[in-house]
């Protein structure tokens, strides 16, 4: 019984090791990237936009096509948007009663950044089979940071480059075009004939290299000079505490609905920071550099709380 208890603990050793080292690997290179010079920050930019342009929208509109669409499923991406303007409320709500100042401050609190980081980390945990579950409980997040939360950044002023961004958006447009395939029908439709294979082959083909290219960026980007330590870590601790309370209620909401959500999927949902697009919208320099700070903490944070998941799923 022990040797047996001893053989179980290398395996469970084994796969943590499987998932976890090839996250810190990346990042760890990523890192090693910008300090040696050996990607240049346009090179970076160029890799980001090859992820967000290219690979993801290829495992978005797999995720998509392959998901199952009933009436149950439906209410998941309700739950998340409703979620998410909690978050936004709660942020606006906490700011003031810590007396958190900036602009943008509430805005930490709500939204999550699955494109470029979720979906890689998702990939690597679960099985691809396991994927659509993640993308049903990221579309309702997803018309959230479309909507309400950009819309809100931007004001009445920036509400047009709101709608055409995400009108040119090849991620929008994957989206729709997965969901159009996966709840039609279609997908399912065209196994017989071989066809969904063929579509298989190409997106996986694609967005093969998605986690190692957004793991690597991240890495670079994972930078702690001159950080406003105060304001940073105010802004850090209003976001995990949001974070918190919409563990407990999308928990509970869960089990009310009979534990239609994914686990894996609410779980990883709510470890991830907020979108990585917040300091664009910074007016102050000040406030730039402090968003981006606990941005790269929250990220940091993250990848920590992705090594739990780890072990406690393996």
């Amino acid at each position: 019984q022990t040797v047996a208890e001893g053989g179980s603990a290398v395996i469970n050793v084994i796969g943590i090791l499987e998932k976890a080292l090839p996250v810190f690997l990346m990042l760890g290179l990523g890192m090693l990237c910008r300090k040696t010079g050996l990607l240049s920050r346009e090179g970076v930019n160029t890799l980001k936009s090859v992820a967000v342009n290219i690979t993801l929208p290829a495992v978005m509109f797999s995720a998509f096509a392959t998901a199952e669409y009933n009436a149950a499923s439906i209410s998941i991406p309700l739950v998340m948007f409703a979620a998410c303007l909690l978050a936004l409320f709660l942020g606006f709500a906490g700011c003031r009663l810590l007396g958190i100042k900036g602009r943008l401050s509430p805005f930490m609190a709500a939204g999550f950044e699955a494109g470029m980081l979720g979906y890689a980390l998702f990939a690597i945990l679960f099985s691809e089979a396991e994927r659509p579950a993640f993308a049903i409980v990221d579309l309702g997040q997803v018309l959230f940071v479309f909507t309400v939360y950009k819309a809100l950044l931007a004001g009445k002023g920036g509400l047009r480059g709101v709608v055409q961004e995400a009108v040119t958006s090849p991620t929008v447009w994957a989206i729709a075009a997965g969901l159009l395939v996966g709840a039609t029908g279609l997908y399912k439709a065209l196994i017989p004939s071989g066809v969904s294979g063929i579509i298989n082959a190409v997106t996986d083909f694609v967005s093969a290299p998605t986690s190692a290219i957004i793991l690597l960026a991240i890495g670079y980007d994972l930078v702690f000079a001159d950080v406003r330590w105060a304001q940073t870590l105010k802004l850090v601790g209003l976001r995990l505490g949001v974070s918190g309370i919409l563990l407990g209620l999308l928990v509970l909401a869960n089990r009310l609905l009979g534990g239609m959500m994914h686990t894996g999927a609410l779980l990883m949902m709510l470890i991830l920071p907020p979108p990585y697009v917040l300091p664009i919208f910074a007016d102050v320099e000040e406030e730039r550099a402090d968003i981006s700070s606990a941005l790269s903490l929250l990220t940091l944070i993250g990848i920590l709380l992705y090594v739990v998941l780890v072990i406690f799923f393996a």
